[in-house]
Order: C-alpha cells, then structure tokens, then sequence
C-alpha cells in the first residue's frame, strides 16, 4: 500500500515536475485560441444577417413579400444576437463561479 501511494503521487506531481501545462492553462489555451474566434465569427454572422435584413426590408419597401422577409432576417439575426450573448454571459458566470 505504501508503494501505491508513493506511485500516485508520483504520477500526479509528474506532469508539473515536467513543466507541462496544468488543467487550468489547457482550458486558458482553448478558450483564447478556439472558442474566442468562434464566438465573434458567429457574433459577425448574426450581425450581418441583421443588417442584411435591414437593406432587404429598406429596399422592397414597396414589396409586401421583401419586407416580410426582411423581417424574417432581422428576426432571426436578433435571436441568434442574443443567443450568442447569453451563451456568452453564462459560461463566464461559470468561469468565474469556479474560478478559471
């Protein structure tokens, strides 16, 4: 048993013996790297999507079929706004809670 314990902790001190990268470094590493670019390519996508409903609306103004549509988009961009923030808000909520 007493080898055991000496192993484990062995094993868990090892990584940091090494220097590698520790949990909490991981998780910094993938939110700056890949989550960050995804959340404002999305945020870029649904603001486009807004405004291209705004031209669309503004445009076929005399068309009862395009401003309906233009809403639509507006509609739908808005949602996916919200959507992208309030993910957004929760997950540093989270962070934050505990303490990453």
């Amino acid at each position: 048993m007493k080898g055991f314990f000496r192993t484990s902790v062995f094993l868990a001190l090892a990584p940091i013996i090494a220097g590698a990268k520790t949990i909490d470094e991981i998780i910094s590493v993938v939110e700056r790297e890949i989550i960050s670019p995804i959340k404002f390519l999305l945020i870029v996508g649904a603001a486009v999507l807004f405004l291209y409903g705004v031209v669309e609306m503004i445009m076929g103004a005399s068309n009862e079929e395009a401003r309906t549509t233009g809403k639509r988009h507006m509609i739908w961009g808005l949602i996916g706004l919200v959507i992208i923030v309030g993910v957004g808000a929760i997950i540093d909520v989270l962070k934050n809670f505990f303490a990453y």
